[in-house]
Order: structure tokens, then sequence, then C-alpha cells
């Protein structure tokens, strides 16, 4: 009987499975290399935030007194901040300065949403031409070119007692007095808030909205929808994003501020940053970093009920 001869490619061994290999190698490669792009940031997180904070957390349990700061652990500092509040006859001094200060955070969200979502919408969707975007986005930064002390000292003209809007007013005879409220008030810290934070609240939404499709509005308008149906249904829950990163820099920036709060309310109203502007002028630094700490447990709160509404890394 004779041999038959197989051809070689019959007889080979199969290759061995080096793609495999190579592709855990290639993906272990690409791993490493996004950790190492991401490295200067999270070193940069870490010395200019993780640090301080912690330092802030481990100063607001030492002890103090009229002469020096006592690196020992109490939580007196803590207790001060809440004294008084278990009595429910009458709201603590911390439990008035929050309410006081998320008087400002509310009213200030509330006008800049609807100031940012309306030039947002104005923006993205009646504006056709990228450059006249473009241009009126430099418009709504025009006041990030100064400082914003100078940008709150510039309202004490128009809303003093002999200001501007006063002298207008009593010259068309419509007031024979002077409005004493404009200036030194609520009224004059919410206004610079406003002016101060609306754009952190256009930008986000005007990014939501550029992305939203355009044929999603016609079909919405061809479906018979209205207008305000349209932007109700379609357009609000799909800039639910933007509104949602808009607040958090607005609710953030409000809390903690106190320049504002002092130059506009006549260095009369209480605010948490005021507080602890003021414990720090007086070098009481563990009860500051305590009233810290506690704002930033707040902040954070109220950052993650936002954020339930609404799941961003989903979204974006």
């Amino acid at each position: 009987m004779t041999d038959i001869a197989l051809p070689a490619a019959v007889t080979e061994a199969p290759p061995a499975k080096a793609p495999a290999v190579s592709l855990t190698t290639r993906t272990r490669r690409r791993q490493a290399l996004a950790y190492l792009q991401a490295a200067p940031m999270a070193l940069v997180f870490l010395v200019f935030f993780v640090v301080p904070l912690g330092l802030t957390l481990i100063v607001s349990f030492w002890e103090y007194n009229e002469y020096e700061i006592i690196p020992a652990f109490t939580v007196q500092n803590y207790i001060d901040v809440f004294e008084g509040c278990l009595n429910t006859a009458d709201a603590c001094t911390t439990v008035r300065t929050y309410l006081s200060t998320l008087k400002f955070c509310a009213l200030t969200w509330a006008f800049t949403l609807g100031i940012g979502f309306t030039v947002a919408y104005f923006v993205a969707f009646h504006v056709r031409s990228r450059t006249m975007q473009m241009a009126l986005f430099l418009v709504c930064t025009i006041p990030f070119w100064t400082s914003n002390v100078i940008r709150m000292i510039s309202w004490i003209p128009l809303l003093g007692r002999n200001g501007l809007v006063n002298d207008t007013l009593m010259g068309m005879g419509l007031i024979r007095t002077p409005i004493e409220g404009l200036l030194y008030s609520d009224f004059s810290v919410v206004l610079a808030f406003v002016h101060l934070n609306t754009v952190f609240m256009i930008v986000p939404i005007f990014n939501s909205m550029a992305r939203i499709d355009r044929s999603l509005i016609e079909a919405a308008y061809d479906s018979g929808a209205t207008g305000w149906q349209t932007l109700w249904n379609v357009v609000v829950p799909l800039a639910k994003p933007g509104i949602a990163i808009g607040s958090i820099f607005v609710v953030t920036l409000v809390m903690g501020d106190f320049v504002t709060v002092g130059v506009m309310g006549g260095q009369q109203i209480a605010s948490v940053g005021k507080v602890i502007q003021v414990q720090m002028s007086a070098l009481q630094l563990p009860a500051a970093a305590a009233n810290a700490v506690v704002l930033l447990g707040a902040v954070m709160l109220m950052i993650v009920a936002m954020t339930r509404l609404i799941d961003l890394r989903k979204e974006l």
C-alpha cells in the first residue's frame, strides 16, 4: 500500500494563541498610559485639595484660647457650632445663619436659572451663526475681566441713597423720598450674586442644548406640539445635565461667599462664609475650621441631593 502525502497545510500544527496574549498586554499598556496621563491632575488634586482639606479637619479638633492654639484633641469646637440648637423653642445662631445663607442661595439659583436658561435657549436655537454665538459668549464673559469687588462696588453709585436709580425715580416723580432698601440689604446681596454667577449657569446649559438633535424639535412640532410643550417635554429633559451642573456651580459659590455679603450687605448681614471670615480675622482658627467642615458637609449633602435627581455620568 502506497503512502498518500498530505498537504503541508494539513500536517502543520495549529498556531499558538499569541493574539490573545498580545491583546491582554495591549490592554494593560493602555490602562497604564491612562493612569500616567491622569497622574499630574491627580497630584494637583492631592496637593491643593486633599491635603488642605485634611489639615483643616485636623485643626478643627484643636484647642485654642485668647493667646494660643493648642494641638490637643477636642470636640468643643463642634459643640460650640451647634450650641443651643437642641432648643426647639428658638433657633440657634448656626441655624439662623444657615437659613439666611440658604435664602440667598435659593433666590440666586432661581434667578440665575431663569436668566441662564433663557439666554442659553436663545443662543442655541435662535442664533444660527457660530461666529455670532461666540461673540455673544464673549459678551457674557466680559464682566470676568475685572475683579469681583470692582463689579460689586460699581452697584453702589447706582443703588445708593443719592444714586442714579433714586435720582431718576425722584426726577420722574415716581417717588418722593429715596428708597433705602436698594443698597446694603438682602436685595443688593441677591442682585450682586446674580450678576456674578449667572454665567456659570449659562455655559453648561448651552452646552447641553447645543447637543440636542434638531430633528427632535422638528418631530415635536410635526406631531402637533406647541412651543411650550416642546420646550417642557423635549428641551428641558435633554438640558437637565447642564441645569444640574450649573446649579452645583451656583450653590457652591454662594454658600461659601463672604465678600459679596460683606460689601453689598454693609457688613450687617450674616452668612456662613462671613462667620468663618470673622473667626479667621480674630485668629480663632480651630473654630473657623470646624465651621468650614460643617459647611463642607452641608454643601456636599446639597450636591448629593441634586445628583440624585439626575445621573450625570449617564447623561454626559
